[in-house]
């Protein structure tokens, strides 16, 4: 019979099971641990070219990860791929304890760390999908207690068994949260979208901080806004998306947003329960990507982030590459060119805030590319370019000259200013 546990407690001992043979996988993998407040007491490794159906390993490492789950008391074991239900199961079915998949330990992170509603809605959206997948068969323990069709004395051919009406009860009642969720997370992106039109229409530029999880985003985040938003040194501290005022030269204002950070592997539950925050990403003008300079391979984990930029159909936004944590490595705060002078990499420290001064410089530079500043001078019949200017958020500010000319500080970008026929003044 199927055995069942509820979410683990703090501190319960953890037997880690690495599948993936490279080292920052077990690294990883132990970071999660932590990070969903678990103690690792052991690391098994378990190669496996062809997963046994049933149990994934073979019966001699199922065996191997029983003495040593007793051994070191372990409440839990975690796998660092993903499980069949059947698997995980049967796991659990033979160890007596409770099996996680790489998967389903990050649900339970992100299940602790969702702090506002739309947090957790969408983290509850990823488990009722997860869990979802995990109903086929979680019954049958139950047809065959209470008899299934085609037994003597069952319910007769034809004809579902208990277990069969239970399995299709529980998954209508997912169906039917899952349908919920949805319907409340689309009314979140329809007022995202008409934050945007707001925005856009004010010509107020929005920049979202991209990066693998535990870069230092809401560190950089706080440091630039100074703002209080949630940071520690964690896998996942950020689940719900922030935005923050930042005035730029030249630019005037802008929104920066701090959103969850990415993991290599990430569970496509994940990424389409929060499509909804990830949109912002896909939205945005600029994305800060964030990378950690005191990791050793840290071209592998901006690989990583990119490709799922490119699943999210984020590839394509401008990115500004920042190195962050230079306080723990040779680095000296600097900003890196392109050959046209604009900047690609800012190389700084958000704990400790150096060469931050330099990344707004980057971020103007960015940003401002094609954007003209001036005077622009209308006739008293010009009214409805006064009017395009209004509308795109252009003007900041109007006098009226006594011969009824219209005078405007404008702040707009070239092709905006060339398709209205006007130039500006600098004088």
């Amino acid at each position: 019979m199927a055995v069942f546990f509820d979410r683990p407690e703090t501190g319960t001992h953890a037997l880690l099971v690495n599948v993936v043979q490279d080292d920052e996988s077990a690294q990883e993998l132990t970071e999660l641990a932590t990070s969903a407040g678990l103690v690792p007491v052991a690391h098994l490794r378990a190669p496996r070219r062809v997963p046994n159906p049933r149990t994934f390993v073979g019966g001699g490492k199922l065996e191997e990860i029983r003495c040593e789950s007793r051994e070191y008391c372990a409440g839990i074991v975690l796998f660092d791929v993903e499980l069949t239900p059947t698997q995980e199961r049967s796991l659990e079915a033979s160890l007596e304890i409770r099996v996680l998949s790489r998967t389903g330990l990050i649900l339970e992170i992100f299940a602790r760390r969702a702090r506002t509603h739309e947090g957790q809605l969408q983290v509850e959206l990823a488990q009722m999908q997860h869990l979802y997948s995990r109903l086929v068969r979680g019954w049958t323990h139950l047809d065959r207690q209470r008899g299934g069709s085609g037994r003597t004395g069952g319910a007769g051919m034809g004809v579902a068994g208990a277990g069969e009406t239970q399995l299709e009860a529980d998954q209508r009642m997912v169906r039917m949260r899952i349908s919920k969720i949805n319907s409340r997370l689309d009314r979140v992106q329809t007022q995202r979208k008409q934050s945007r039109r707001s925005r856009s229409r004010a010509n107020v530029s929005t920049i979202s901080l991209v990066g693998y999880t535990n870069a230092g985003k809401s560190t950089l985040f706080n440091r630039v806004c100074e703002s209080d938003v949630h940071a520690a040194d964690q896998l996942f501290a950020t689940l719900d998306p922030t935005f923050r005022k930042l005035s730029l030269p030249v630019i005037g204002e802008a929104v920066l947003a701090d959103t969850v950070g990415f993991i290599r592997r990430l569970p496509h539950d994940l990424v389409d329960a929060f499509r909804a925050t990830l949109e912002e990403v896909c939205q945005a003008d600029l994305l800060i990507h964030v990378v950690d300079a005191s990791y050793p391979d840290y071209q592998q984990r901006i690989g990583e982030v990119n490709e799922v930029l490119r699943s999210i159909g984020a590839d394509q936004v401008p990115q500004l590459l920042v190195f962050n944590k230079i306080d723990a490595t040779p680095h000296s705060p600097r900003v890196d060119r392109e050959s046209n002078g604009l900047p690609c990499r800012v190389w700084l420290s958000a704990q400790t805030g150096e060469g931050v001064d330099r990344l707004l410089g980057a971020l103007t530079d960015r940003l401002a590319k094609g954007v003209v500043q001036g005077a622009v001078c209308l006739r008293p019949d010009e009214g409805h370019l006064r009017a395009a200017l209004y509308d795109g958020g252009d003007v900041l500010r109007e006098q009226t000259s006594d011969d009824g000319s219209i005078n405007l500080q404008v702040r707009i970008e070239q092709h905006r200013l060339d398709s209205l026929g006007l130039s500006v003044s600098h004088s």
